[in-house]
């Protein structure tokens, strides 16, 4: 399931507006982490991921292994932030970022 170009541009104008709700760091991905995140993406389906770590290997090896192991999509990453994303069909249509801003794409 790989996400269009316009899907894609849709859910940067989301995630430009989101905060992080996911913060890792030296220590590593633990289980933790990945209940966290696996909560954060089935309520949100779009998150944006904080990643406190100094090298941009370093960065670019945990995103890897983070979208490998929640099943989610990159769609997007900037320094030290990543934007990923999960459907869930079943979704809070009051917790899930798309659903709230599907109409606004980041226009004011």
């Amino acid at each position: 399931m790989s996400l269009s170009q316009a899907q894609k541009k849709a859910f940067r104008s989301i995630g430009h507006h989101l905060n992080p709700v996911v913060t890792l760091s030296e220590n590593g991905i633990s289980e933790g982490v990945l209940a966290e995140l696996d909560r954060a993406l089935a309520d949100h389906e779009l998150i944006k991921v904080k990643l406190a770590l100094p090298e941009r290997d370093d960065r670019a090896a945990m995103i890897e292994e983070l979208v490998a192991t929640s099943g989610a999509e990159l769609v997007q990453t900037i320094g030290k932030m990543a934007l990923l994303y999960r459907k869930n069909p079943k979704a809070n249509p009051k917790l899930s970022n798309i659903k709230r801003f599907e109409d606004h794409h980041g226009r004011h």
